[in-house]
């Protein structure tokens, strides 16, 4: 059984070092066959907003476009969380990315409580 790995993001584009290590996380755990999925909260849930990525550069990382067009051509997994997503009137269903899926806490509580770890950055 693959281990699995969920990656909490919970800082948004103001803060590109914070919001770029988890998708390093994320791809490197794909490249060592982990199960992974990327789970943003609070203004962590801007990083998946049409367009974001785009101008996200933390010195001395990969651009974050590039990481997340990595992690979703291998497979990973968007949660974003839907009261955050209320709380800042977005429509993801015209603002996120291709393939984020809002869930509530209990879906947060039952991936954590099934991983082998979980990091919150």
């Amino acid at each position: 059984m693959a281990e699995k790995l969920i990656l909490m993001c919970t800082h948004g584009p103001e803060d590109p070092e914070r919001a770029t290590i988890p998708f390093v996380m994320a791809t490197a755990a794909q490249a060592s066959d982990m199960d992974v999925t990327l789970g943003f909260q609070a203004n962590g849930v801007m990083l998946i907003m049409q367009g974001v990525a785009e101008h996200v550069f933390a010195a001395g990382f990969p651009p974050l476009k590039e990481l997340l067009d990595i992690y979703l051509e291998n497979g990973g997994k968007l949660l974003v969380c839907g009261p955050c997503v209320k709380s800042r009137q977005i429509d993801p269903e015209k603002e996120f990315v291709k393939g984020a899926v809002v869930v509530n806490a209990t879906t947060f509580v039952k991936e954590c409580a099934e991983a082998t770890n979980v990091l919150v950055y």
